[in-house]
């Protein structure tokens, strides 16, 4: 089969599957798009890049060295989650431990919602292309039972009836990966946060150089 004949096939399945096959190509349209911008937002440098990871291991020792003057300004200009919540901790740093556990976990809280984004459209997506798909099915075999006459007539029928929840289910099954591939990053990243986090809290507040700010 050449690349036409391959074409014209495709064309052909989807087609012949109906007005469902519109609703199924654009719940794979929307599918793919979140899935492309979840794996470009959940890039580990925009919220945990290593060299900076490396320097909030030390956030301590470059306390005591007095040499946070630079990796401070990193954290002001706040290109990814670590920095932004390291810039929380450090402006609360004046209050006591407790206040600026709480701001900082505040902020976590925006930056995990953030994080997860995306993820709810997944979810639709995985719940309504298989239920699409089966409506599209029951859709097509009603209009083929409605004419019992042609043996060959209902099984081609059948066959192009079942071609829509061939394709919800072809959309789903991947969703369901990438959701949870997503999933368990998040939560990865979320619990390196927060012992990172930890550290610069506990730093902050032994410190007296912060606690005077």
């Amino acid at each position: 089969m050449n690349f036409s004949e391959a074409l014209t096939t495709t064309w052909k399945f989807f087609s012949e599957g109906g007005i469902f096959m519109l609703f199924l190509a654009l719940c794979s349209l929307v599918a793919i798009t979140v899935i492309i911008m979840k794996f470009l937002s959940l890039k580990r440098e925009q919220i945990l890049p290593p060299h900076l990871e490396s320097e909030v291991e030390n956030f301590e020792e470059h306390l005591e060295k007095d040499t946070l003057g630079e990796l401070q300004t990193e954290f002001e200009r706040g290109e990814n989650a670590l920095a932004r919540l390291c810039t929380v901790a450090i402006s609360n740093a004046g209050r006591t431990q407790g206040e600026v556990q709480e701001a900082v976990q505040s902020s976590a809280r925006e930056e995990i919602v953030r994080m997860n984004s995306g993820m709810p459209v997944l979810d639709v997506i995985i719940t309504i292309a298989p239920l699409l798909g089966l409506l599209g099915t029951t859709s097509g075999l009603m209009t083929v039972f409605g004419d019992l006459d042609d043996k060959d007539t209902i099984s081609r029928g059948i066959a192009v009836a079942l071609s829509t929840t061939i394709v919800g289910l072809a959309i789903a099954v991947p969703a369901v990966i990438a959701q949870s591939y997503f999933t368990r990053r998040i939560e990865t990243m979320a619990a390196r946060l927060e012992v990172l986090l930890g550290k610069v809290v506990s730093a902050c507040h032994q410190h007296v150089f912060f606690r005077d700010k």
